[in-house]
């Protein structure tokens, strides 16, 4: 697979990590389409293993998602800059504490804006609560979903 593919696959991947902090847009599989589009071009024992392991992670992530609350984030005061935020602490902490850190992360994202928002230690605090009890769990486990298949990828595409 060439330099420019593999730049693609990455970009689509990429959007569907964005994807899943968007309500309605199918983001985690959009994630395991670029790994499909990936390991069906490089038909290697390496990709496929990772593209069955990114189908096990989002099939395992749906489950849980199921068993959770449902998203009304709307209704907690959840803004789109809330989503960016939080992904992008989660990305940051994934990178920092690699998959572990991503959940910190994603709450330290949420935490800080409602912090520039309120101003104030126990509203932010309140508000994360309140934001995580309204869906924001479910988010968390998609994105972390996402973000371990991310890393797969990755690993397979620098070391495989």
């Amino acid at each position: 697979m060439g330099v420019w593919e593999l730049l693609l696959v990455g970009v689509v991947i990429l959007l569907g990590l964005s994807g899943v902090l968007v309500p309605g847009a199918p983001g985690s599989w959009l994630v395991w389409a670029a790994v499909l589009w990936w390991a069906l071009d490089d038909p290697q024992a390496l990709s496929w293993a990772v593209l069955v392991g990114a189908t096990g992670v989002l099939l395992l992530a749906q489950a849980v998602r199921w068993a959770l609350p449902p998203r009304r984030l709307r209704e907690s005061g959840a803004t789109p800059r809330m989503a960016v935020y939080a992904g992008t602490g989660a990305l940051l902490g994934f990178l920092l504490l690699p998959v572990i850190g991503a959940i910190p992360g994603f709450l330290a994202g949420i935490y800080l804006y409602e912090r520039l928002r309120l101003g104030g230690h126990g509203q932010a605090k309140a508000a994360l609560r309140t934001v995580m009890r309204a869906g924001g769990w479910s988010v968390l486990t998609e994105f972390f979903a996402c973000l371990l298949i991310l890393g797969a990828w990755c690993g397979a595409v620098i070391w495989g």
